[in-house]
């Protein structure tokens, strides 16, 4: 009799600890590469890219399967293990197999990177951000954007079981830099100066410490870009031919706030366009609602206000 009790207690704590799904996720173990080239079309894409990245992956022990995926500028590996095969094993594997790969692409065109620990079936939870309608007309899609990739997201990456949050809808807010030809033709300037004087006055950098007394006076020189109005002011060169004066990036281009291409939109209800995001389940983690509360207690302690649905 005792036995049996103890068998029924050690049933109902394993009943109250099992994952249940309503999709099982049967997805086969394996690591995705990415590889992002805007600039390259889909025969280069495979040459210069896929190409080097499957030769290099050949050789890993455990693998099953090895296709690949190559369109204009992106390049897609997906490398598929044997079920007994510890998927964070396989992910270092390739990471080392990639460190060969990137030997052989051409500098500057991409750098490869692994997709999230997660599957087609770890989509958990998707909201959108809402925005009071008094507030509405002082935002923008740019800055509900901007709010989603710098705050949002990184809020809700810490929490347990997430692999990734991935951001949709709005403009991605970047700075934008027309040259105008003719005035580079009559300042002597190339187009490859204005690329190295924006990359070279673009950083931080620190000069050690002076010590005065019993304090000491740290070094540093902030040269990060924050406005349009700061990359104008950016010098090209030191003076144009005959000229006294440096030459601005004011002086041969116009600086604008823009955004990036977007090949889609998010749209909610009947409001109209939206910005939110999709966050990512780790694979192997439990699929019931214990992820998808942890998420909800991270959104419900942001000073952001969210509208928001889910799907566990």
């Amino acid at each position: 009799m005792l036995l049996t009790a103890g068998l029924v207690i050690w049933g109902v704590y394993s009943f109250t600890r099992l994952p249940i799904d309503a999709v099982p996720d049967i997805t086969n173990n394996q690591v995705q590469v990415i590889s992002s080239a805007p600039d390259l079309a889909a025969p280069e894409v495979e040459r210069l890219i896929t190409f080097p990245i499957e030769q290099a992956l050949a050789t890993i022990p455990g693998k099953i399967e090895l296709r690949s995926f190559s369109r204009f500028g992106l390049s897609l590996v997906t490398i598929v293990f044997d079920d007994d095969t510890d998927i964070y094993w396989a992910r270092q594997q390739v990471t080392e197999k990639l460190g060969i790969a990137t030997e052989q692409i051409p500098a500057g065109i991409t750098r490869p990177e692994l997709a999230p620990v997660t599957t087609g079936l770890g989509e958990i939870y998707q909201y959108t951000l809402d925005v009071a309608p008094e507030f509405r007309e002082s935002y923008s899609l740019s800055d509900l954007r901007t709010i989603q990739d710098w705050i949002v997201r990184r809020q809700l990456i810490g929490t347990p079981g997430v692999a990734d949050v991935s951001s949709f809808g709005g403009y991605l807010r970047q700075y934008e830099v027309s040259v105008r030809p003719e005035e580079l033709v009559a300042m002597n300037v190339t187009l490859n100066d204005v690329f190295d004087a924006l990359a070279a006055n673009n950083q931080n950098t620190g000069g050690s410490y002076i010590e005065k007394g019993e304090e000491a006076l740290l070094i540093r020189t902030e040269g990060l870009l924050r406005s349009p109005a700061e990359v104008s002011r950016v010098v090209v060169k030191p003076s144009a031919s005959g000229a006294t004066v440096p030459v601005l990036i004011s002086d041969v281009a116009t600086v604008t706030e823009g955004h990036a291409v977007r090949y889609g939109a998010m749209t909610r209800d009947t409001i109209g366009e939206a910005v939110g995001g999709v966050v990512l389940m780790l694979k192997g983690e439990n699929s019931s609602c214990r992820n998808c509360r942890g998420v909800r207690e991270r959104i419900a302690s942001n000073p952001q206000k969210f509208a928001s649905r889910h799907f566990c």
